[in-house]
């Protein structure tokens, strides 16, 4: 079967590190068209890929079969809203949107074109995610009454650009950024949520959006999950803590597939997402630990996920009606920041 035209909207960092490569190496997608303006940029995708580059969406609609949105996170509405009434299914990368309403909206006009919408959700294939997500399914830590989960780095001067600079119209900070995974792991293993308590601050000098940010939900089940997200944490500390009526596990350090990446790797070689042993978790309780193995990350699965659903009719490999709802907690964490008490949800 001939392959999937898919048009790419931004080359920044996430069209050029992630989706790029990841649609590249996915059987039955093909990188055809990217969006860019940037003479090297364009010189790398035409090079690398053999893909055209393009100045706007509106030359890159008639050269595809699939959008994916990479572009600044204000922009993802209303190019996803243009791409869904020019009949083309559509990969937006998180955000989805800035509110729920908005995303709501954009749900309703896929499934009323009856049209593919999903969210670029990738940490969902992250090896750890996967290999906790495992354990809490076999019951490996009993009932489970905390949760902690962590994106932390230690970067003390701003890089600049809208991200960082950019105030609540660009949807920066990272409540929005590195929140949009945290909260959607805590939601895929803990399920809906009834109460949002956030903590969230710019710390640095010139820095527009919140850089230290802290989450903490009660979900309808009673676990509490602990989100935390920084740029101005000097010693890092563990990327999951989940504690359980028999033990715990607890897990440093990030999923080697990003750095993997960054570095020019492949997705489909042997061996991408595996993590070495010095790197894995450690299950049980203080004076009974061991190492538990980290699963194999799979960013390539959201692609295939992707491709199957475009042939075969089958549902996306994330529901944007998941994204939604992680929205509303997001949305929710903001003014419980602003307002300094616990917010409900419905």
């Amino acid at each position: 079967m001939d392959d999937i035209q898919v048009g790419l909207v931004g080359y920044g960092p996430s069209g050029q590190f992630f989706h790029g490569p990841l649609v590249h190496a996915t059987p039955g997608l093909r990188l055809a068209a990217v969006v860019t303006r940037n003479p090297e940029r364009a010189a790398e995708v035409e090079h690398k890929y053999g893909a055209a580059a393009v100045p706007d969406a509106e030359s890159l609609f008639p050269r595809c079969d699939l959008v994916v949105v990479a572009s600044p996170n204000r922009t993802h509405v209303p190019l996803a809203t243009e791409a869904l009434a020019s009949g083309l299914p559509v990969v937006v990368d998180k955000p989805l949107a800035a509110t729920a309403e908005e995303a709501t909206r954009l749900v309703a006009l896929a499934k009323e074109r009856n049209l593919l919408l999903t969210v670029f959700q990738n940490r969902r294939w992250d090896g750890d995610f996967l290999t906790l997500r495992a354990l809490l399914e076999e019951g490996g830590l009993g009932r489970v009454a905390r949760f902690e989960s962590r994106f932390e780095r230690w970067r003390p001067q701003p890089k600049g650009g809208w991200r960082e600079s950019g105030g609540a119209q660009e949807v920066g900070g990272l409540l929005y950024d590195l929140g949009s995974h945290l909260v959607d792991q805590a939601l895929q293993l803990f399920g809906p949520v009834r109460t949002v308590y956030a903590e969230s601050d710019a710390r640095r000098e010139g820095v527009g959006s919140d850089d230290d940010t802290f989450v903490a939900l009660t979900h309808d089940g009673g676990v509490r999950s602990h989100l935390w997200m920084s740029a101005v944490t000097g010693q890092l500390g563990p990327r999951f803590r989940v504690l359980g009526s028999t033990g715990a596990y607890v897990k440093y350090g990030l999923d080697v597939q990003e750095d993997r990446l960054r570095a020019g790797a492949t997705p489909d070689q042997p061996g991408f997402g595996d993590e070495p042993e010095d790197r894995w978790g450690l299950i049980g309780t203080d004076d009974a630990a061991r190492p538990l193995p980290t699963a194999p990350g799979d960013y390539l699965a959201f692609y295939r996920g992707v491709e199957s659903a475009l042939r075969d009719g089958g549902p996306p490999p994330v529901d944007p009606a998941d994204v939604v709802e992680a929205l509303k907690v997001i949305e929710a964490a903001r003014l419980s920041s602003l307002q300094g008490m616990l917010t409900h949800l419905d």
